[in-house]
């Protein structure tokens, strides 16, 4: 006689601040976890997937094991990184497993075999696969050297504007009064040693966005400047994949600052419609961990 209990699978969202597990058995859900994500170490693969195992260990009921498990992890940047740590994780549990970057759980968390994920949180990053299943990746350089359209990225520009208006002789506007209030400095100049003197610098430029948004509102030109060019920039990232040959029609769009700003949601629309016409911004409406869930069921 065949066992009909239904297999138990686990989706694991990993993002930068905050872990997201979902455990289903068929439709019935087990175990819907959100925990910090401090101590994921992605650089480690032992020590992510043992950190990954503890996670699946303490959300399910005792003696429960998962028959497939799938995980999308923040700063998982390469398919041979996260190989690792899948290889790794599978050390811990006799079930197929799945580890690939938190932004590739967005195309099927939206219910799509195909497309592309963009993110554009604290940074900013595209994701797809070419028609044979490989990733491709475009993007998600870190504040200091990209990560445009994201909040880190915004503030560093909008400081760059501001600075370079006071190096034109303008009097400070709404923009380089916000910067210089959240920054608690007292002149335009003394922006740049203020962030360079950040500790964590994603996340201490990040926090400052609504800076940015607030300024744009209050008629602030070089604020809106910058908010375009974000746009702009995140929907270079989906014309850089079209052209590497990825199919573009979906573009599923996840984010704390690209969804929680119609300002730059609006000029991202706008700048896509120019750059890649035909392609479709689909705001995700469900988690991502979701997507995760999509992933593991297909593994068994």
């Amino acid at each position: 006689m065949q066992d009909s209990t239904p297999p138990l699978v686990v989706g694991i969202d990993v993002g930068g601040t905050k872990t997201h597990l979902r455990a289903l058995a068929g439709d019935d859900l087990v175990a819907d976890h959100v925990r910090p994500s401090s101590g994921w170490r992605p650089h480690d693969p032992v020590a992510a997937a043992g950190w990954l195992a503890a996670l699946v260990a303490a959300a399910l009921p005792a003696g429960v094991r998962p028959s497939a498990v799938a995980v999308g992890g923040h700063a998982c940047e390469t398919p041979r990184q996260c190989a690792q740590i899948r290889t790794a994780l599978q050390l811990h549990f006799d079930a197929p497993a799945s580890v690939v970057g938190d932004a590739e759980l967005l195309v099927p968390a939206a219910g799509l075999d195909r497309g592309v994920g963009l993110v554009a949180g604290t940074g900013s990053v595209a994701v797809a696969r070419l028609d044979d299943g490989s990733p491709v990746q475009v993007g998600g350089w870190g504040a200091v050297l990209g990560d445009e359209g994201g909040s880190a990225g915004l503030v560093r520009e909008a400081a760059r504007a501001a600075w370079a208006a006071h190096d034109r002789g303008d009097e400070p506007d709404e923009l380089a009064k916000g910067l210089m209030a959240a920054f608690d400095v007292a002149e335009t100049p003394a922006l740049g040693a203020a962030l360079e003197g950040a500790s964590d610098v994603s996340a201490e430029w990040g926090r400052h966005a609504p800076v940015v948004f607030a300024a744009a509102e209050a008629g602030s030109a070089l604020a809106r400047t910058v908010i375009a060019e974000a746009g702009r920039s995140l929907a270079g990232l989906v014309e850089r994949l079209a052209g590497r040959g990825v199919v573009v029609d979906d573009v599923v769009v996840a984010g704390g600052t690209v969804l929680a700003q119609p300002a730059l949601y609006g000029a991202f629309v706008s700048a896509l419609a120019e750059s890649v016409p035909g392609a479709r911004p689909r705001p995700l409406e469900v988690p991502p961990v979701d997507g995760a869930v999509a992933m593991a069921r297909s593994l068994v």
